[in-house]
């Protein structure tokens, strides 16, 4: 049976207990909590007559403005490679389904990769992450899972890898994704780099596996993250040049025009100005990314405080927090595993989390996933003053939710009243 997306259904449940007239803090929802960039509602309403389907992999203008995008980030890149999608969602499954084979899995790893091999009938590969970073697997884990995995028959085809990293917001060294793509290499794995969350990695840029094993990644990213546009469902792919990628690149496209034909229009003109890279919105960018780190940083800096062990954030708006430390002190208050965790939270101080298992590790991990990117504020005029802020830690709405937080996390463990 297929069951309800964690992330959705957490959103979902929230929105129902906020209706009912309780006050939630909302950190169980990746989404990026910012206004639409500047020009982009202007690009859409210019565009809102074309309402023909158009090529499958999308116009020529979008996948040619992608193409660019690529190539300004160093990656030479031809708009044949490139195939627009409702989401990066989508896009997911779809080369799930045309690469085939098992699926290679970090672990912890974002929720719907494993979701989408159950519906596809693959065998999930899972394989612990790094102490340093998520979003890899364990080089000497992997080769190891890869060699009992061919034993049993499973007949692993395609790693997935998450870089920069959702659930940990860590970003991977880069010895650590050249050593993966090597051992992927070795075993004919196809390697899909999940790089959504790239345009937000806090200082510096993050490792794609697409430079270590170029002629067998595929990169998936979209528009939802790094320019707050989720719900415009804006998701692109480019595929490897040379015969293996062009290959994979028709069957992608045949895939799409049975399953959602085309990137609606409009969004396509949106993702063609938006992939320019306009002064305007590589400042927005930049605005945002600098907003994720500090409000993540000072979460993190509430988790330590609690006695959590934690990654520093590195990417993102993303924390995964262990409560290890403080699992005796959680039993005498009937917390036992991360969903008890979760959902002590959220009816007692009705603060939404996720527990680890919904990321694939086993629930008596007492980890959460924790997403900062909701505390900017709840007007416009509220996340705009973040978004300008240097210290948008200290305003006072901001401020007062990472009160709450540090309060609640203390009154859990402690059995007191939180702050």
């Amino acid at each position: 049976m297929t069951t309800h997306s964690a992330t959705l259904a957490i959103d979902e449940r929230v929105q129902a207990r906020r209706a009912a007239g309780h006050d939630v803090l909302h950190l169980g929802f990746g989404e990026a909590g910012l206004p639409v960039p500047p020009g982009l509602a202007d690009v859409l309403a210019a565009a809102h007559r074309r309402n023909g389907y158009g090529p499958v992999a999308g116009s020529a203008e979008a996948r040619e403005a992608a193409a660019g995008w690529f190539v300004r980030r160093g990656l030479p890149t031809g708009p044949e490679q490139i195939l627009f999608a409702p989401g990066s969602k989508p896009l997911l499954f779809a080369l799930l389904a045309a690469i085939g084979g098992a699926v290679v899995l970090p672990c912890p790893s974002w929720v719907s990769y494993a979701a989408q091999a159950a519906l596809l009938g693959r065998r999930v590969v899972p394989v612990p992450v790094p102490a340093e970073a998520g979003g890899i697997p364990d080089p000497g884990l992997l080769e190891r899972a890869l060699r009992r995995a061919s034993a049993e028959g499973a007949g692993p085809g395609v790693l997935i890898l998450t870089v920069p990293d959702n659930p940990t917001g860590t970003v991977a060294p880069a010895e650590q994704v050249e050593a993966v793509c090597a051992i992927a290499e070795h075993h004919g794995l196809a390697v899909v780099s999940d790089e959504i969350y790239a345009e937000l990695t806090h200082g510096g840029s993050a490792p794609s596996p697409v430079r270590q094993l170029a002629e067998r990644t595929v990169v998936t990213t979209g528009l939802s993250k790094s320019l707050a546009l989720g719900g415009w469902r804006i998701g692109f792919a480019r595929t490897p040049a040379g015969p293996w990628g062009r290959r994979l690149h028709r069957e992608l496209t045949g895939i799409a025009s049975e399953i959602w034909s085309s990137l609606a229009a409009p969004m396509q003109a949106v993702a063609a100005h938006a992939l320019n890279d306009p002064p305007e919105i590589t400042a927005r960018i930049a605005a945002s990314r600098r907003l994720h780190a500090r409000v993540a940083t000072a979460v993190h800096g509430r988790l330590l405080a609690a006695g959590a062990h934690c990654r520093p954030p590195r990417a993102g708006f993303y924390l995964y927090p262990d409560f290890t430390p403080a699992r005796e002190a959680l039993r005498t208050r009937s917390i036992a595993t991360g969903t008890d965790l979760a959902t002590a939270l959220l009816d007692r101080y009705d603060i939404a989390t996720l527990p680890g298992s919904a990321f694939g590790e086993p629930d008596t991990a007492l980890t959460l996933r924790i997403a900062t990117s909701l505390l900017y504020g709840t007007t416009p005029e509220q996340r705009h003053a973040a978004l300008a802020a240097d210290a948008p830690e200290t305003l006072p709405w901001i401020a007062s939710a990472l009160t709450r937080l540090g309060g609640a996390l203390g009154g859990l463990i402690t059995g007191g009243h939180p702050g």
